[in-house]
């Protein structure tokens, strides 16, 4: 586990989860709904698989663009119960697979997922290191990570308003404490946006890209391979975003 966090589990986890998830949506909905709808947006400018790492009770997947090809999973089997009826309620064909999967042990072969997001997970998991590593992994050479997290902030209103929220944080199992560092830890990864979520900013949005020439430096192996099958299929690669200034919530 990273250093200097607070201690979480997954049984607690799944048991905070298990707890929440007949009314996950009405409660929690407005509060996360800002940055869902700017991460899909994002997705949907692009093009291929796309990996949902903690997808819940599936308030995104409707909003996906149905010629994406949509993985998704999460570690509370209660909460992706609610995701399946959402699923066959809105006929979400292009969803490929929903699954009870662990983030740090994703079962998804290297580059994998043209995108892959994780939406308010990093904060719940007991080794945001080791998710942010199988992140990276699953994820194609040229391809994006985004990451939706709440990070640790002392003043100002976001502090109030972080303080304010501390009861909330800790029912749900997230780490008030929790530092952008622990994930800024990936050399594969390249940072090219930062941006702040309503509301108040208290979350940030960062988009990351799987750098191609780190897969090349790789060791022989599964990482060189999937490089190899990604070339031969172009036109389903990161676009060339730049890093722009974080926008105030």
């Amino acid at each position: 586990m990273s250093g200097g966090l607070s201690s979480i589990d997954s049984i607690a986890v799944r048991r905070a989860y298990a707890r929440w998830a007949p009314m996950y949506d009405l409660v929690f909905g407005s509060l996360v709904d800002f940055g869902r709808r700017q991460a899909v947006d994002h997705i949907n400018a692009r093009h291929g698989r796309v990996l949902e790492v903690g997808v819940g009770t599936g308030v995104s997947l409707p909003h996906y663009r149905r010629d994406l090809k949509i993985s998704a999973i999460d570690l509370s089997p209660e909460m992706l119960a609610r995701a399946r009826a959402r699923i066959a309620k809105h006929g979400l064909e292009n969803i490929e697979e929903v699954a009870e999967m662990d983030a740090s042990d994703l079962a998804f072969e290297a580059g994998r997922f043209d995108v892959v997001v994780a939406m308010y997970v990093l904060t719940v998991v007991p080794d945001p290191g080791r998710v942010m590593a199988e992140l990276e992994r699953v994820c194609a050479p040229g391809g994006e990570v985004i990451i939706i997290s709440h990070f640790a902030q002392d003043e100002g209103l976001r502090g109030w308003a972080e303080r304010k929220l501390a009861p909330l944080s800790a029912a749900l199992g997230w780490r008030p404490d929790f530092s952008r560092d622990n994930v800024m830890t990936r050399s594969g990864l390249r940072l090219v946006e930062e941006r702040r979520m309503k509301p108040f900013g208290l979350f940030t949005m960062l988009r990351f890209v799987r750098e191609v020439e780190w897969a090349e430096a790789s060791p022989p192996g599964e990482e060189r391979r999937v490089h190899k099958r990604r070339e031969a299929a172009p036109g389903r690669g990161y676009n060339g975003a730049t890093l722009s200034d974080p926008a105030a919530g």
